[in-house]
């Protein structure tokens, strides 16, 4: 259900037509690692922190500094994030998303950059749940 909310949250956050999917799939992706089992973020409650560190870990650093900080947003690819990414996060995604493990990474890809760029307007990851977040944030 966590994966839901946040899709719906996600969703408006990227505005309408091409969020609604990528907003499901990035809810998704935030809820399974909230879930703890692949190691993002030391509690839990902040997924988006642990997503960007394990971006970094495994060589996106330039594009997820890009996208925290108050520059243009690099891109990234779908073999990027399915790269990134655990195998079996990425199953889960996109199990619950009803498409393939690769659409998935290609959703992700394309909705990423420019959810996590509004979710760190100051250039940095703030603290707190992403629900509290997004909605301290008005988005």
């Amino acid at each position: 259900m966590a994966g839901n909310d946040l899709g719906s949250l996600l969703g408006s956050l990227l505005g309408g037509g091409q969020g609604g999917s990528g907003g499901g799939v990035l809810g998704s992706l935030l809820g399974a690692l909230a879930g703890g089992k692949s190691g993002a973020g030391a509690d839990g409650a902040n997924p988006l922190g642990g997503l960007i560190d394990m971006l970094t870990k495994s060589g996106l650093v330039d594009q997820a500094q890009s996208w925290v900080g108050t520059g243009r947003n690099q891109p990234v690819s779908g073999a990027q994030i399915t790269e990134a990414l655990p195998d079996e996060t990425l199953r889960k995604v996109a199990a619950d998303a009803g498409v393939s493990p690769q659409e998935a990474a290609d959703q992700i890809a394309q909705t990423l950059p420019q959810a996590v760029d509004k979710l760190t307007p100051n250039g940095s990851v703030p603290q707190g749940s992403l629900e509290d977040i997004i909605r301290q944030q008005q988005l």
